[in-house]
């Protein structure tokens, strides 16, 4: 590969991989089936119980208003808790509820017993390329991210 495609193939292949394992994911799930964006959410949540809807918003990288949707989505759903802020009567913080914290540990299980099978399918020096690739890929996570609060 030319070294100015490794921009367009990894923009278009990460996406995709995530699209395809959200689709194998989703495949046998009970309802309601748990999203992309609101397994996302519901993770901070679980390690974050007590989380503003704002600062949610902010260590997703989504609109405040679109973590907005998502939470009236899990509240509907009985995965997620939302009470006001004792210190802020206009600000909500979010707690998971026992049925999205069993719905989110099915989701993890299922997510990685995934990734795994297929892990175990590619040779052992494409598993270890791979395993070198990540923390290169952290740092590119953390640039994007930092050049986002730079221009937001």
């Amino acid at each position: 590969m030319a070294a100015g495609d490794l921009p367009d193939e990894l923009a278009g292949l990460l996406p995709r991989i995530q699209r395809l394992a959200r689709r194998r994911l989703w495949s046998g799930q009970s309802a309601p089936r748990l999203r992309g964006a609101h397994a996302e959410l519901l993770r901070l949540v679980a390690a974050e119980p007590g989380i503003r809807i704002s600062t949610a918003a902010h260590s997703l990288c989504l609109a405040p208003n679109s973590v907005s949707t998502l939470v009236n989505h899990l509240v509907a759903e009985g995965l997620l808790r939302r009470e006001r802020d004792p210190g802020d009567r206009r600000a909500a913080l979010l707690y998971p509820t026992r049925a999205g914290v069993g719905k989110l540990s099915d989701w993890h299980a299922r997510r990685e017993a995934l990734f795994r099978e297929h892990l175990a399918g590619l040779d052992a020096a494409d598993r270890a390329a791979l395993a070198a690739a990540l923390p290169a890929l952290h740092r590119l996570s953390a640039s994007l991210r930092n050049q986002g609060d730079e221009t937001a």
